[in-house]
């Protein structure tokens, strides 16, 4: 018989450290390789992680709802056969807290990195998410330094700092002097009158997560929105033409969402500069036309997957990744991967059955655009014996933007081109 350590595994390009929210097997269970042994949370997506030997679980090393690195052990496996020793960098060497900062994605390490005029030694580690915690709450370096940590090596957890910001809530924490913390988004700015009658509901992690990344997002960037009314009447007789069809040749349906992001990837290569983040006082040209699409789960949380490279499919390539993403995501199967790299979003929530709204921007990116419900309209119709008035296909299409780097004139242009790009659908487009 042998042990080998099973390690935290990497779940996505940008994916340091994830969360044990529940183990699937227990101590003394017998296991195969690849079998799911424990659920993991990241900032990106829950997912099952699989055994990496078959065997026996001998010993579990984190306990639920512990933060851990990747690449630290989290179980021993007992095998049948020789022991494996792990290469000594994996086993012996901690990765430093510059190390794994490297490891996150450019756009996200500024966030993240202590502030430098803090003159206080502490040599703790600190995860990013606690550091990310630690800067949205207004913690400094020397506050951080105080709090008591949990974790291996004293070091402190996700749940240290919750406990912590609960306590603190009662009783102020001492700062530098001259120091004006930034404000918090946890706490109540007035008091909240709660009746018998009323139902408290805890938030679950995920609708934590879209509350903090909504109030960030408002605190970034100051949003504009443009709206354009698009004639969608050849799609819609093209879909209504083709549908069956499609769906005998492909095996899956075909959604409007494809067209909004076809139409949305051709604007983009009209104008670049839609496709781009902010990085303190520089802007950042994405290469790639990433782009993310709303999925509503069942839980009535959303979700953003990506669609990579979005200028590179056809109409039928964009449709299987939507249908395949949309489904993934409804069963909870999306990968961290799924979930990373956007450089623009689309929300559909003409779903709903709402004729318009204004989105909220997905952070790094600088602009995200929703589209309403298709709606029939009485309209003025231009032909070569004079106008007339017709029943056409509208939809309303909301693009929010940053006005740090989008001004009206570009935001208003590339909305305008996303409806041309629409109006402008062949309705002759062989399948």
């Amino acid at each position: 018989m042998a042990s080998v350590e099973m390690l935290m595994p990497k779940m996505g390009e940008s994916i340091v450290e994830g969360t044990v929210l529940t183990w699937l097997k227990k101590e003394g269970d017998s296991i195969e390789e690849d079998e799911s042994v424990l659920e993991v949370a990241t900032d990106k997506v829950d997912t099952e992680v699989p055994s990496t030997h078959a065997g026996t679980l001998k010993k579990i090393l984190v306990q639920e709802g512990e933060v851990v690195a990747v690449g630290a052990p989290i179980a021993i496996i007992e095998t049948s056969g020789e022991a494996t020793a792990a290469a000594p960098e994996e086993k012996e060497v901690q990765p430093s807290a510059k190390e794994e900062l490297l490891s996150i994605a450019p756009e996200q390490t500024a966030a993240l990195i202590a502030p430098a005029n803090e003159d206080v030694s502490d040599e703790r580690f600190y995860s990013p998410l606690v550091r990310n915690i630690a800067k949205e709450e207004g913690i400094s370096q020397a506050e951080l330094a105080k709090i008591p940590g949990t974790g291996k090596d004293s070091r402190v957890t996700k749940q240290d700092m919750l406990k912590y910001l609960k306590d603190r809530s009662t009783a102020p924490a001492p700062s530098a002097p001259g120091a004006s913390p930034a404000p918090s988004i946890s706490e109540p700015k007035v008091q909240i009158s709660i009746s018998g009658e009323d139902e408290i509901i805890e938030m679950d992690r995920m609708r934590k997560m879209i509350a903090t990344r909504m109030v960030d997002s408002k605190r970034i960037s100051p949003h504009v929105t443009s709206f354009v009314e698009a004639d969608m009447t050849n799609i819609v007789l093209w879909r209504n033409k083709n549908k069956e069809a499609y769906k005998k040749k492909f095996g899956e349906p075909i959604t409007f969402t494809p067209f909004f992001i076809e139409a949305i990837a051709k604007a983009i290569g009209d104008f670049p500069m839609i496709n781009i983040s902010v990085d303190g006082d520089r802007i950042i040209r994405k290469k790639d036309i990433n782009i993310g699409m709303a999925v509503a789960l069942p839980s009535g949380n959303l979700i953003v997957p990506v669609i990579k490279k979005a200028d590179q499919l056809n109409l039928v390539g964009i449709s299987k990744k939507v249908n395949d993403l949309a489904a993934r995501g409804r069963a909870n199967k999306l990968t961290a991967d799924d979930l990373t790299g956007g450089t623009y979003t689309v929300s559909n929530v003409g779903s709903f059955g709402n004729v318009m709204g204004t989105p909220i921007i997905a952070q790094p990116q600088v602009a995200i655009m929703a589209v309403g419900a298709i709606v029939k309209k009485p309209a003025v119709v231009e032909t070569p014996t004079g106008d007339v008035i017709a029943i056409r296909h509208k939809m309303f299409l909301s693009h929010s933007y940053d006005h740090r780097v989008v001004d009206g004139s570009l935001g208003g242009m590339f909305v305008r081109k996303v409806a041309d790009y629409l109006e402008a659908f062949n309705i002759n487009t062989e399948l």
